[in-house]
């Protein structure tokens, strides 16, 4: 644990160290473009923050080839090195995005050339467990197919949901987290190295986000853009396919008893694949329903508009920070609920849980249609929204008449064109405060 605490520490560091001079380059490279109808932001914002992530994920995987533990795994499987192969391909494509907007039709075929060069250096699906059924084994062409699918879809759900400051970032953060403690799980107490990794992939990830967030929250000083938002897709998806299509459910026999029950402990990766990925199903959620309502409208499913779920959090009256925590948490609540599932999936408690925590966020996503007022001894603990408004009385036309008023002690009056003092602001100031104290 302490190599990938370790490892994860290096890479944040690094990308967050790098962040600062990659916005003054983004400047200087004119990769600020204008506001444009679908962006929350007002001002123009620096993009290429992804290339900071990719040079924290260099940093992270150099850290752990030179690791005593850790470079296992780069001795007994070439994954990460085809994961590095494919980051590559995916960040140059996004780099050329964030600078020159290509067209989304070649970001797709982009996107696809890197799941490619993955599965060619042997990071894809071999067999898929089933419940109840046990592993099927896949053929070349199959496994090839739903790699790439997979690949892509996820790529295309982490930059769909780039949409609000620090969204993005924190979203696959918590993804990474429940990711990185089941992967970790499998390794170290069923002892089935193969998950090992999906490990490494996933505190590698981790702290990418990690480092970034800093320079990406409200109001953010740079985007990540699609040198980012593709890049974390691709390395989240690696792990997902590392720890599915490389970890045996018959490995598994030995410590819970049977193959069907083996499958049964593999189902919070097995359900990634269907969804495709329950660890973003937030992501996934809105990949969905944009292709649907695009599609409904005759539109092109790439074609960017407001009705993504941020967006609409933001038209029901969220502010950009609630949308975004409220974001976070559904994505913890199902990711770490599918984990909690995985270790005891007998537990009423988890059933309850879950569905207690769920009640909470739907009055969360209700929150704006009330206002929630606080007790009057508790107003100076909350923000001025939750306090009770004090109704001031008019001002009288007596009060509210600037000649009638006297020259506050030490405020200057200006004499006028016609020998009238003008009053200044502290005493007009003055003179409401008194007329409201009558």
């Amino acid at each position: 644990m302490r190599e990938y605490l370790l490892t994860l520490c290096i890479t944040a560091a690094v990308t967050y160290l790098l962040t600062g001079p990659v916005r003054k380059f983004a400047i200087v490279a004119g990769a600020m473009p204008e506001i444009r109808a679908r962006d929350v932001h007002r001002e123009p914002t620096p993009r290429l923050g992804g290339i900071a992530m990719f040079f924290g994920l260099c940093a992270g995987l150099l850290v752990a080839d030179h690791l005593t533990n850790l470079s296992q795994v780069f001795e007994a499987s070439n994954e990460p090195r085809a994961l590095l192969s494919g980051a590559a391909v995916i960040w140059l494509i996004g780099v050329l995005d964030d600078k020159f907007e290509i067209d989304a039709l070649i970001k797709l075929g982009g996107q696809m050339i890197a799941a490619g060069v993955m599965v060619v250096q042997g990071l894809t699906i071999l067999w898929l467990p089933i419940p109840g059924v046990g592993s099927v084994a896949l053929s070349q062409g199959q496994g090839t197919l739903l790699t790439v699918a997979l690949v892509v879809i996820t790529i295309n759900a982490v930059n769909f949901v780039d949409g609000l400051d620090g969204l993005a970032a924190g979203m696959v953060c918590i993804a990474a987290a429940a990711f990185f403690l089941y992967a970790y799980r499998i390794w170290y107490s069923y002892g089935v190295e193969a998950a090992a990794p999906a490990t490494l992939f996933s505190a590698i990830l981790m702290g990418m986000c990690l480092g970034f967030l800093p320079h990406n929250m409200h109001p953010a000083r740079i985007f990540m853009g699609d040198s980012g938002s593709m890049l974390i897709g691709l390395v989240l998806a690696a792990g997902a396919i590392s720890v599915t299509g490389q970890v045996d459910p018959d490995a598994l026999n030995l410590y819970v008893g049977s193959e069907k029950e083996a499958v049964h402990q593999t189902v919070p990766v097995y359900i990634p694949l269907l969804l495709p990925l329950t660890i973003i199903a937030v992501p996934a959620a809105d990949l969905i329903l944009a292709i649907v309502r695009r599609t409904w409208r005759g539109q092109s499913p790439f074609a960017a508009d407001r009705g993504h779920l941020h967006h609409r959090l933001l038209e029901i009256g969220h502010s950009h920070s609630r949308a975004v925590l409220i974001m976070y948490f559904w994505s913890a609540l199902i990711a770490f609920g599918a984990l909690a599932y995985s270790v005891n999936s007998a537990s009423m408690w988890i059933v309850l849980g879950v569905v207690f925590l769920s009640a909470i966020g739907l009055l969360l996503l209700l929150l704006p249609r009330f206002t929630p007022r606080a007790p009057r001894w508790m107003e100076r603990f909350v923000p001025p929204r939750y306090r009770r408004r004090v109704s001031v009385p008019a001002l009288s036309p007596e009060a509210s008449t600037p000649a009638s008023a006297a020259v506050a002690p030490g405020v200057a009056g200006v004499s006028g064109a016609n020998g009238a003092t003008a009053i200044g602001p502290r005493s007009r100031l003055a003179d409401r405060r008194k007329a409201g104290t009558r």
